[in-house]
């Protein structure tokens, strides 16, 4: 049996930011565990859920050489969904109210910690992976610790590391001085350009280099989305590869969702789908009219995510026939954007500035269909469940939304939803508004489109058989 070693800063169900906590969550769980053995290392966060903490098993305990200081590692162990779970404990590091703070100093410091310790306790916790799967910046310093401080040691010295970029912008960059001798790892890792760049380390020292979505994978190699590291993508394009996240189809199941008001299915949507519409819209202050094309946008509020597109065109939006559900918070102009647009428009626009989980899977199960023009968009979640639940997504066709949704073909009767090629509002509000034409004049087309979407299998065992596949290529 081949042995894994997930190492991440956040993980579904213990603690969570985004969608990177998603993919470490479920993909463990979905691999084959007849061939696998998988596991998870993560930091013991304080702002974990105390119900998780009580059902933590203290392991062990000991010191690192770590920034000068010999430093405390407690290991805690849980078991959940047949996975073990391995909790990396020091209070001065993990005591915040959130996994991330504004001081990027202190978080790489942290990060950088947590990469070490994670490695230190593999001899006592008695795993041995043959390969270590890193996750983001902040394990970016897992293949430079082991190449550079572990690998003499032979526990360590067949061990192969795989290193996931879930998204480019964030990297971990701080002056090379302070992280060098935090780490005590060599200038080779560092870059006088770059300074000390973590996400550049994992790019650099990791085996092979997986990233999200097949279209990332190749937008990353271009100076427009490389973030500065395209020419170490282009000069490592041999070993990087990508694969579409997917999402759990237990959690994200319009069949038995126990969150939305009533339960459908592929056979049954035509007339059960529109009673949640109806539900939302009186939850929502809407008026109640099941024929209205209703848009959903479940997303952070942020330029990446395509918000300046709405911005410049929301009034000509609001004179059409839709309604506009919008759920999520970010940037204060955007987040007071909507707020307006609900006051100007309310018959129109309901504008939630909050998160609610709840409230997501009744947007997903009751809007017509989901808006996300983003700039870029590694792989994406919000249409995979969008897809799940019929409500057909209208996207920019970036990154992991061109791969996965089928821009919908009129002459051939093909396609899972619309798409436009470029960053452009008005493009972006032509492609909405051919939308609401197949919505309102092509009932049957759409319907068509809504069993195709429904069908779709973007489930995590499919991107679990490629991942399987990688593992066995570089462990041989």
């Amino acid at each position: 049996m081949k042995k894994i070693l997930f190492v991440a800063s956040e993980a579904v169900p213990f603690i969570k930011t985004g969608g990177l906590a998603d993919v470490v969550g479920s993909l463990p769980k979905s691999i084959d565990s007849e061939y696998f053995d998988v596991r998870v290392i993560l930091p013991k966060y304080a702002c974990i859920k105390q119900e998780w903490k009580e059902r933590m098993q203290y392991i062990t305990h000991f010191h690192i050489d770590y920034n000068w200081n010999s430093t405390y590692v407690g290991v805690f162990e849980l078991i959940e969904d047949g996975v073990h779970y391995y909790f990396i404990d020091n209070e001065y590091y993990f005591h915040q109210d959130q996994p991330y703070t504004d001081d990027i100093r202190w978080d790489i410091e942290r990060f950088a910690y947590f990469s070490k310790a994670a490695l230190s306790v593999l001899p006592d916790i008695d795993f041995c992976p043959d390969l270590v799967h890193c996750h983001d910046w902040q394990t970016g310093l897992v293949p430079a610790f082991l190449k550079e401080q572990f690998v003499a040691n032979p526990f360590y010295s067949h061990m192969k590391t795989v290193f996931t970029i879930h998204n480019l912008k964030f990297q971990g960059r701080w002056g090379t001085w302070d992280v060098k001798n935090m780490t005590g790892l060599p200038d080779r890792v560092f870059d006088e350009e770059y300074g000390a760049n973590l996400l550049r380390a994992g790019l650099l020292y990791g085996d092979a280099i997986t990233t999200v979505s097949d279209t990332y994978a190749e937008e990353i190699k271009t100076q427009y989305y490389g973030e500065g590291m395209d020419g170490i993508l282009r000069m490592r394009s041999g070993d990087l590869r990508g694969i579409v996240n997917g999402i759990d189809y237990t959690d994200f199941n319009p069949e038995s969702d126990p969150l939305i008001v009533k339960n459908y299915d592929q056979s049954t949507f035509r007339k059960d789908k529109s009673k949640n519409k109806r539900a939302l819209q009186r939850e929502l202050g809407l008026p109640v009219d099941e024929k209205k094309m209703m848009i959903g946008i479940v997303s952070r509020l942020t330029d990446q995510k395509g918000m300046d597109l709405i911005a410049c065109v929301l009034d000509e939006l609001c004179a059409d026939e839709i309604q506009l559900v919008v759920l999520g918070t970010g940037e204060e102009r955007y987040e007071n954007m909507f707020r307006h647009f609900a006051w100007k428009y309310g018959d129109k626009v309901a504008a939630n500035i909050c998160y609610s989980e709840a409230l997501s899977h009744k947007v997903y199960a009751s809007c017509d269909a989901f808006l996300m023009p983003s700039l870029f968009e590694p792989c994406g979640l919000s249409q995979l469940m969008s897809l799940r639940y019929g409500t057909l997504p209208i996207v920019r066709e970036t990154g992991g939304l061109k791969d996965t949704v089928e821009p919908y073909n009129e002459y051939e009767s093909k396609g899972t939803g619309f798409s436009f090629t470029n960053y452009n509002a008005h493009e972006m509000l032509g492609v909405i508004r051919y939308a609401q034409h197949v919505f309102y004049d092509k009932k049957r087309e759409w319907n068509k489109m809504v069993d195709r979407a429904m069908k779709a299998d973007f489930s995590w065992k499919n991107s679990a058989k490629k991942y399987q596949e990688m593992y066995d290529w570089l462990i041989g």
